[in-house]
């Protein structure tokens, strides 16, 4: 062994010893940097090379030095190649992390939320007088609802000309824009009107929808109802994904599959498509966060946009609307509009969308560039008139069935939300270029 790779092995926090991985040094970098502003990935692994080279000056042959030790030595050449905010902004991270770590052996826990985002909603709850369901109840009585449409759809059009301007502001290294987001949250939207905020701005969308590269159903696992798993990244074909990706992104022509959902078959037609030199493909995906989706474009050519449903409305008891909750009551609209499902079976498909969120989304939000909040404080007044109707049903139908005891405790928890929400009949206060549009009908984007 040389003298520069004499140290081959650390120590994790938890007693494991593993081999020095030079890569994770560099992401960790790259991580720090890309939260000041910086993203050259090159840079990130010369730092890297740079801190492994000092961790074998201090450390003798064959010594196995604790991630601490080789997380002091990347601050120490951070601050001495001239990178102070990036040096901050990984101080501020390894603080985080620890407290993060003391909390979790508290018991605490934490679930990857966004709590800057959160903060903010809850504050603009708050100055419309809708952070509560009496709040919202009252702009429902007092006639103010229409100008509560207008001004959260006005907050949410603000947001998004916010990321257009954080893209442009990088200039053309971008190649690909990724809107990512659990179901229901309202993708298919953001993305048309964050390319049409682009464009207002001089750049170039391209949209790609990744719903054509689901494998054929025959290839889709069935559960004891019945039901099959689009939830699960597995049900996508990466590696065709990750082909014509990698292709578009240097400029050649792929031949994008078609899907149809009716048959649950790729379908023989397919469509050409190419980007131009100043072109930005922009996709979106239940897993546009999970990096095996999109691993084969460098980080520094994408941008991932995350949008949740961040509720932040408390009932009289003080306990907060589940995010799941409203999208699962949009996924029940949409699906009976657009798919033709009854809201039973989406309710009882739920667990698969949660089982799988948890898994493949939740615990990436923190790779994302920028978090978008796409709940809208109106929402639920007119989500209790397309659907309120059909809760005691299932209700009474689950409360002596064993199999079906998840989607009872989902049903009841929801029905007891919507009757106490004041029910708004006419929703033609809702303009069409909405998101909530997406899934009670009537949107020109879909």
């Amino acid at each position: 062994m040389s003298a520069e790779e004499k140290i081959s092995r650390i120590i994790k926090r938890n007693g494991e010893v593993v081999p020095l991985d030079r890569e994770k040094i560099a992401n960790a970098i790259y991580k720090a940097a890309s939260s000041v502003g910086g993203r050259d990935r090159k840079q990130s692994r010369r730092l890297a090379d740079q801190v492994v080279a000092v961790l074998n000056q201090l450390f003798p042959p064959d010594a196995t030095p604790a991630v601490e030790e080789i997380q002091d030595i990347v601050e120490k050449v951070l601050i001495e190649e001239g990178h102070a905010r990036t040096a901050k902004a990984y101080i501020l991270y390894r603080d985080q992390r620890a407290r993060l770590r003391r909390k979790k052996r508290a018991g605490v826990s934490l679930d990857y939320l966004p709590y800057q985002v959160m903060w903010k909603v809850l504050l603009w709850n708050v100055n419309h007088g809708v952070d509560t369901v009496e709040g919202l109840n009252q702009r429902v009585r007092d006639g103010s609802f229409p100008r509560l449409v207008l001004e959260a759809d006005q907050a949410f059009d603000e947001d998004i000309t916010n990321v257009a301007a954080a893209i442009c502001e990088l200039g053309g290294q971008i190649r690909l824009i990724i809107v990512a987001g659990p179901s229901s949250s309202g993708k298919t939207t953001t993305m048309a009107k964050l390319s049409a905020k682009l464009k207002e701005r001089g750049q170039d969308p391209v949209p790609m929808s990744l719903d054509n590269y689901f494998f054929d159903l025959e290839m889709h696992p069935k559960d004891e109802f019945g039901d099959y798993d689009f939830e699960t990244p597995e049900a996508l074909d990466l590696d065709m994904i990750n082909e014509h990706l990698v292709r578009l992104v240097v400029g050649e022509k792929v031949r994008v599959p078609r899907y149809d959902f009716i048959t649950g078959t790729r379908q023989r037609e397919t469509d050409p498509l190419s980007l131009g030199k100043n072109q930005i493909l922009v996709v979106d995906s239940l897993h546009g966060l999970y990096e095996p989706l999109t691993r084969s474009v460098p980080h520094e050519r994408k941008f991932k946009l995350y949008i949740e449903t961040i509720s932040q409305l408390r009932d009289d008891r003080r306990r907060f609307a589940r995010w799941a909750d409203i999208r699962l009551l949009r996924r029940m609209i949409r699906d009976r509009r657009y798919r033709s499902y009854d809201p039973e079976r989406t309710i009882g498909h739920w667990h698969y969308v949660r089982r799988s969120e948890l898994k493949h989304i939740i615990p990436y939000i923190q790779e994302a560039d920028f978090i978008l909040n796409g709940a809208l404080p109106y929402e639920l007044p007119i989500l209790k008139k397309h659907l309120f109707s059909y809760f005691p049903g299932f209700i009474e139908r689950w409360k002596d069935n064993p199999r079906r005891q998840d989607a009872l405790i989902r049903a009841q928890r929801v029905y007891e939300l919507l009757v106490a929400i004041e029910e708004v009949e006419d929703d033609s206060c809702v303009p069409d270029d909405s998101l909530f549009r997406e899934f009670i009908g009537g949107s020109i984007y879909v």
